[in-house]
């Protein structure tokens, strides 16, 4: 049986291109906008038109793939995302930035639907996960290596932009030319936003949350480690120690809530999150006490999504869960979109450190959302369990409908309790007569009707 990195080569050869360019794209961005002295506000707008985007794109992915197939949508989506990228260089007209974010963000969804919809329609059942974790270690590998690349360009010229440009013209190549069969196309996923809101709320505020955070430390970490005296290159090592710590967390995490209930995991790592970036807001820490601090980050802050996710389909029905993806998408595009807007508000009036000011208000949040909803299901469930485990229980049989009935129970009065069992009595009186009466007459036949009976009956002796 061939690996799932030979058996989908060309597939992970294009990610892993294809992410270096997003990862080089989005850190270049904060660092030259930080340098040439842009508000904060504008540096979190671009981010959170980029993932604007990615919900745009979403939507807009079905139905091309659905139109013009996978390969047609992922060469057209590089076309556009390698041309926007390249429009950066082009003018300085922040408006015009913003606008090629937007679109920048739309093409990548497109491109990340056709990867992973293909893989999930082509993996086996039985190496499914592997595939899929072979994905994300390819992606978190091509965002670390981007921003690996980007120490090699301390000036932060135009060479950062060409060989974004390079990656996502280099990616179409793989995909291009794989021999691997064509996937079917997608149909639209339903959203059921507030059923499942209703349903699994503490994924969902988990989810939104994450969101924020991760969109805020993509978008504004640079602008933040810039404004701390950090060069390029020490920037650099900055955001890979952090993503790296998220690749290394996924797989003893996700062991961990196989054994410890993830509605708890996500509570403490809420909370110790909280304690860290409140930590690194308040003191000004610096060289490797900061990279320590920033590698903890991204062990706490890149596990929420994975502990919501697999805490959402673990009280799910099967038949929704293409449903629920597309909702946890969503609610993930949302709080990427509101969260840099707000944390990059919060850095113009207060300083840099209100990033992760603002990423501690969020946990707080966060921690005191699923405390509350936890102890409301723990109310809920001790409640039912009281009302079956209950001393008084209801009587079956007859004497549920009986007048006896309401004679136990001492909030009746028993002269209504008497009268209504005589008027009872006496109706069952009335109709055992009727009764009598009734079996009397069929017993004994009117005449008439006996004779007409018999006339029937009588076989007809005249002749024709």
């Amino acid at each position: 049986m061939l690996t799932p990195f030979r058996s989908f080569s060309s597939l992970f050869a294009t990610t892993l291109v294809m992410v270096l360019g997003a990862g080089l794209l989005t850190t270049y961005l904060g660092l030259s906008l930080a340098a040439d002295g842009v508000e904060q506000l504008w540096i979190g707008g671009m981010m959170s038109a980029y993932y604007l985007g990615l919900v745009v794109g979403s939507k807009l992915g079905h139905k091309l793939i659905g139109r013009v197939g996978h390969i047609r949508t992922f060469v057209a989506s590089a076309g556009m995302v390698t041309a926007s990228a390249l429009g950066h260089a082009l003018t300085d007209d922040l408006q015009v930035w913003l606008a090629l974010r937007l679109l920048v963000g739309t093409g990548m969804m497109c491109q990340y639907m056709v990867l992973e919809s293909w893989l999930n329609e082509q993996a086996d059942t039985n190496q499914r996960g592997t595939v899929f974790a072979s994905y994300m270690i390819v992606s978190y590998v091509g965002m670390v290596g981007g921003q690996t690349v980007l120490s090699f360009f301390p000036e932060l010229g135009l060479q950062p932009l060409l060989l974004v440009g390079i990656c996502y013209a280099l990616c179409i190549v793989p995909i291009a030319l794989t021999k691997r069969i064509h996937p079917a196309p997608l149909h639209p996923a339903p959203l059921k936003i507030l059923p499942f809101w209703r349903q699994v709320p503490q994924s969902l505020t988990t989810v939104l949350m994450a969101g924020g955070i991760s969109g805020s430390f993509y978008g504004l970490a640079p602008a933040f480690a810039a404004g701390s005296g950090l060069s390029t290159k020490e920037i650099a090592v900055f955001m890979s120690a952090t993503i790296f710590a998220g690749l290394l967390a996924q797989w003893p995490m996700g062991k961990l809530s196989d054994r410890i209930p993830r509605s708890r995991l996500l509570r403490v790592n809420s909370a110790l999150l909280g304690i860290l970036v409140l930590t690194m807001a308040i003191l000004p820490v610096k060289g490797p006490l900061l990279i320590g601090l920033t590698f903890c980050f991204g062990i706490l802050a890149f596990t929420l999504y994975p502990l919501a996710t697999a805490l959402a389909n673990q009280h799910i029905e099967p038949e929704e869960r293409v449903a629920l993806s597309a909702t946890i998408l969503l609610t993930f595009g949302i709080g990427a979109t509101i969260g840099p807007l707000i944390a990059s508000g919060l850095m113009q009036l207060l300083g840099n450190s209100m990033l992760y000011g603002y990423m501690s208000l969020a946990c707080l949040i966060l921690f005191i959302r699923l405390q509350r909803v936890n102890y409301n299901q723990k109310m809920a469930k001790r409640m039912l369990s009281q009302q079956h485990s209950s001393d008084y229980q209801v009587a079956s049989g007859d004497l549920v409908s009986s007048p006896l009935a309401a004679a136990l129970d001492p909030r009746v009065n028993e002269e209504l309790v008497q009268q209504q069992m005589r008027d009872e009595v006496t109706g069952e009186a009335t109709v055992e007569e009727t009764s009598e009466v009734t079996t009397e007459q069929e017993a004994e036949p009117d005449p008439e009707t006996e004779t007409l009976v018999k006339t029937d009956e009588t076989p007809s002796t005249k002749p024709e």
